[in-house]
Order: C-alpha cells, then sequence, then structure tokens
C-alpha cells in the first residue's frame, strides 16, 4: 500500500494532461485511501501525489480539490493541506522532502502573489499549549485534558514548516561535513600508524583505503535511500535541487514581501533563531 502513491505519481507524470478525466477518478481514489489510511508511509505516499501535482498543475489541482466534499464537510482542499501540514516534518527520503519542500514554497508563492482566497481561509493547527503547571502528561491526564493546540492561518503554517526543512537540511549539511573532516582525519591517522608499525609487522596486508573508508558509519551511503535505486527520481530535475541553498534563497525573497512582518509575528524562538542564522 505504501507504493501506490508512488506509482500514481509516476502515472502522471507520463501521462500528464493525457489522463483527462481519469486524472479525477484517480485522485478520488487518493482521497479515499487518505480516509482510511493508519501508518505514516501509505499517508506520505498518498500525499506525495498532491505535492507532485502542486508542481505540474497547481491551478486545476486546486479547482479540483475544492468542488469535492472532504470527510467533514468541508472542501477536500482543507482535508488534503491538513493532512499534510500535520505530517511534512516526519517525512522521510531525499527526494520525497525535495519535492514536498520545494511544493510548499511554491503553495506560498501562490497563496501570496495571487491572494488565493481558496487557501486562506483555511486554518490549521499551529503551536501545542502547555500548562506548566501540570506537570509530566501521563495517559490519564492527557485524557482527562487533551492536547490543545493553536489555529493558525495555513499559509503561516507553510512558512514555518518551510523553516522548520531548512533548519533540518542545515543540521544534515553539517553533520555530512564533520563527517567528512572526521573521516580524513581518521585516513591521516591510520597511515601514520601504519607507517610505525610496517617495521614490525609489515602493515596490514589486504586492506584498502577504500575499504577503511567504507567501513564509516558517516559515509555518503549512510544518508541514501531507495531513491538511488527509483530511475524516475534519479531522472527527475528536483533530485538535483541543493534544498538548503533552495529554502535560503527562498525564504531570503520572502524577507523582502510587505507581508513579512505578518507572519514573523507567529514565528517561535528556534524559528527566529534558523532565520537569524541565513541573515534574515
Amino acid at each position: 500500500a505504501a507504493y501506490v502513491g508512488s506509482l500514481v505519481s509516476t502515472l502522471i507524470a507520463k501521462a500528464g494532461q493525457e489522463l483527462g478525466e481519469n486524472l479525477d477518478q484517480i485522485l478520488r481514489a487518493i482521497l479515499s485511501k487518505m480516509q482510511q489510511a493508519e501508518t505514516l508511509s501509505v499517508m506520505q505516499s498518498l500525499i506525495m501525489v498532491f505535492a507532485h501535482l502542486v508542481h505540474s498543475q497547481l491551478e486545476p489541482l486546486l479547482e479540483f480539490l475544492c468542488s469535492l466534499p472532504g470527510p467533514t464537510g468541508k472542501p477536500a482542499l482543507e482535508f488534503v493541506m491538513t493532512e499534510w501540514m500535520n505530517r511534512q516534518h516526519l517525512f522521510y527520503g531525499q527526494y520525497e522532502n525535495k519535492v514536498s519542500s520545494v511544493a510548499l514554497c511554491k503553495l506560498l508563492q501562490h497563496g501570496i502573489n495571487a491572494d488565493d482566497k481558496r487557501l486562506h481561509d483555511i486554518k490549521v493547527k499551529g503551536e501545542e499549549l502547555f500548562n506548566m503547571e501540570e506537570g509530566i502528561r501521563t495517559r490519564s491526564k492527557t485524557a482527562k485534558n487533551p492536547e490543545r493546540w493553536t489555529n493558525i492561518p495555513l499559509l503561516v503554517k507553510i512558512y514555518k514548516l518551510i523553516i522548520n526543512e531548512l533548519s533540518s537540511a542545515m543540521e544534515a549539511n553539517a553533520t555530512r561535513q564533520n563527517a567528512a573532516e572526521w573521516s580524513q582525519d581518521e585516513t591521516s591517522d591510520m597511515w601514520e600508524d601504519e607507517d610505525e608499525e610496517d617495521d614490525e609487522d609489515g602493515g596490514l596486508p589486504g586492506q584498502l583505503l577504500s575499504d577503511i573508508l567504507s567501513a564509516s558509519k558517516y559515509d555518503d551511503d549512510f544518508y541514501e535511500d531507495d531513491d538511488d535505486d527509483d530511475p524516475d527520481a534519479l531522472q527527475d530535475p528536483l533530485n538535483q535541487v541543493d534544498l538548503q541553498a533552495y529554502l535560503t534563497d527562498f525564504l531570503c525573497q520572502f524577507a523582502q514581501q510587505p507581508c513579512f512582518a505578518a507572519f514573523s509575528g507567529h514565528l517561535n524562538e528556534n524559528e527566529r533563531r534558523v532565520l537569524q542564522a541565513i541573515g534574515i
């Protein structure tokens, strides 16, 4: 079931406009499946169908989702956006994160530039409200006092998620850099040790430098995922996007917009620190 979304995304990418009315039927089935999905992997796969469509058919997608009722009777657009916003921070896979993160940027840009009421009118979960006097939340406490969240505009939530994705990208790149430096240091030390021991035991026969490097937990393969084996993902230009650079540029440009002050008022301390790190 987790591969259904991927198969549909591939079908849409290859067939495009040729699907015609069939696309409507496919998306209806995806919406129905989303209401039944119980695992993150399945839900992510289904949401990615809509993320891909944001890149290729944004306006038709918005029109379609607004023409259908969701589970609560409100337009299906609100249902999809709510589910997507609630799970974006849990998404995994480098390619998937690039597709969904760049799609969020396109949604935010469209919402602001077009002043799209369909997006402006949607409210989603913002920050969780904590009672400092409550102490540690146990199951009984949670049952008596359910979680409480602020409600914020969808576009504000998208903005906060983009900042969070930038933070994750910065951390991942910093980890890669540190791992590369560590690997180089270890390699240098290893060669020095071998030089000292050559007279005693003749070195380590059969051990290649490539073997030593590949033994590191933090080599490049540690960060790769199954997308390396997916030819469609490899051929997608989005796969080549430097996500940190892309999001940094997007956020810096967004900071020049008149609406920036209103959006920044919703940021928490961590989100403000991320923006400060890129000079905003």
